[in-house]
């Protein structure tokens, strides 16, 4: 009977102050949808760290006939040099995981086949890329080992770290994720200033009925559940508005858009998505009964 009076009080509210329960389901899907979005970049960018740093590799790249560094002065790598190197890459296992020697040749052939489509590769000879080393690590943040052992030796023009070139990709991703998570927490603020306005509003419309309760002896708790409920069913109102939205972004942006275009990355799965739907959903409700309860404390007395 409490129950069913409870449920009866709380759809009174969302009928009575319709246009605000509205206004505060669409701030709390911009807001936890910006949130939701910010989370699956996060994702993606662990995903892709996790991918591509698997496949860093360091490239020692050998002295050509115009190569121009100091350490390149005698001119084209030798055989007895290149041996020198791949046996010292050799002595450096455990770190050293993997090694490929390329040739100038194959070199040629994997830059016609990147640039197959692009004037430059027309323009490009296989004397004019080098020959190089590319070794894998069991450790790619220990590239410095390999940069102090190699780099200025005779024979080898520069020493190259893949990881650094990633390293700038995934600072514009997390510029992008705590751009998104700024706004987000702007939006989520003024979603709690709508939620405390909002009960105030209710708490004043119904003041006739809370007296009435207080005087036949209800608690506090009894009489601040309705509002409560309302704000909870709002933020999950919103929550569920967002987490559709992220659900699109994964079909129709992921899926159909960039996975076909990029097949080179992989991106985030649907559990990542499923996640984020749960963390928008529990941090709504509790954000949305949290900032009324305190409110309805102030400005529910009778």
């Amino acid at each position: 009977m409490r129950a069913g009076l409870i449920l009866s009080e709380v759809g009174i509210g969302l009928r009575r102050n319709l246009t605000m329960t509205i206004a505060l389901v669409i701030t709390f899907s911009v807001s936890l949808g910006l949130l939701g979005g910010a989370l699956l970049v996060r994702d993606q960018v662990d995903v892709m760290k996790d991918y591509w740093y698997d496949k860093v590799q360091v490239s020692i790249f050998l002295c050509t006939k115009n190569s121009d560094a100091a350490s390149c002065a005698s001119g084209a790598v030798t055989v007895a040099q290149k041996d020198e190197i791949e046996a010292d890459l050799e002595q450096l296992r455990p770190l050293v995981e993997e090694i490929y020697y390329e040739s100038s040749a194959e070199a040629y052939e994997r830059f016609k086949e990147q640039f197959k489509n692009s004037p430059i590769a027309q323009n490009a000879s296989p004397d004019a890329l080098p020959e190089s080393f590319r070794v894998k690590l069991t450790d790619p943040t220990k590239y410095e080992v390999i940069a102090s052992y190699f780099s200025g030796r005779p024979g080898i023009d520069n020493v190259v770290d893949q990881r650094s070139l990633l390293e700038k990709f995934f600072q514009v991703l997390g510029g992008l994720q705590t751009l998104a998570l700024g706004i987000a927490g702007a939006m989520i603020l003024v979603t709690v200033l709508l939620i405390a306005n909002a009960m105030r509003v209710a708490a004043f419309n119904r003041r006739r009925e809370t007296g009435i309760m207080r005087l036949v002896g209800a608690s506090d708790f009894y009489i601040q559940m309705p509002f409560l409920l309302e704000a909870a069913i709002g933020a999950a109102l919103g929550a569920g508005l967002a987490t559709l939205s992220l659900v699109g972004v994964k079909a129709v942006l992921i899926d159909q858009v960039l996975t076909p275009q990029f097949s080179i990355t992989p991106f985030i799965g649907w559990d990542a998505v499923l996640r984020a739907g749960i963390v928008l959903l529990v941090l709504g409700i509790v954000l949305a009964m949290v900032t009324a309860f305190f409110t309805l404390r102030r400005y529910l007395r009778v």
